[in-house]
């Protein structure tokens, strides 16, 4: 009898660790982060952050296809390093943050293709407008972190028209998308 439940108990620890989990994005911790990059007339990068965030995610490493993900962005938060242009970056010729405070991604279908890589397909909407998006993600690596809890991490790229979005300001033929960057750090609740 005792050996009976040992293998239960052994059964049910083993299948509990590969099953999906639900995760939340370290953000508190400064474990994750939204960057972006633009061309600035050609010439060089602009590259910027957004410091607000927060999302969760579900995930088992046997069925990466099968997670969902969710992440909302405060626009308001927008950082490229300089006071005057994140002001600009607010106002109505871009993000219009005091009409469109929140920017939100939505997973819809996960292809797993392989070497830890995803393809993440899903909705994204900023400036009060959704888009169908592709991101494509890398997973970096999962396991017990120091103080007993439960980790995975990701990133992702994905590149957006402006103008997909409703933001038409001209900044010139160069610097028509943006490129995002999601490096997400998920904590196992």
């Amino acid at each position: 009898m005792k050996k009976s439940l040992l293998a239960i108990g052994l059964l049910a620890l083993i299948s509990g660790s590969v099953l999906a989990a639900d995760y939340a994005v370290d953000n508190a911790g400064a474990h994750a982060s939204i960057n972006f990059k633009i061309k600035h007339l050609g010439f060089s990068w602009l590259t910027g952050r957004f410091n607000t965030f927060d999302g969760k995610f579900n995930y088992d490493p046997a069925k990466p296809e099968e997670a969902k993900i969710v992440i909302n962005i405060d626009t308001d938060s927008v950082d490229s390093n300089h006071a005057e242009r994140d002001k600009h970056l607010r106002s109505d010729d871009f993000l219009h943050s005091s009409k469109y405070p929140k920017a939100k991604f939505v997973s819809k279908k996960i292809e797993d293709v392989g070497g830890e890589k995803l393809k993440i397909y899903g909705d994204f909407t900023l400036h009060g407008i959704t888009k169908s998006i592709v991101i494509a993600a890398t997973k970096i690596g999962e396991g017990t972190d120091p103080w007993g809890g439960y980790r995975v991490g990701f990133e992702g790229t994905t590149r957006i028209a402006m103008a997909d979005y409703g933001i038409t300001k001209n900044l010139g033929p160069a610097s028509t998308h943006v490129e995002l960057s999601f490096n997400i750090e998920g904590i196992k609740q």
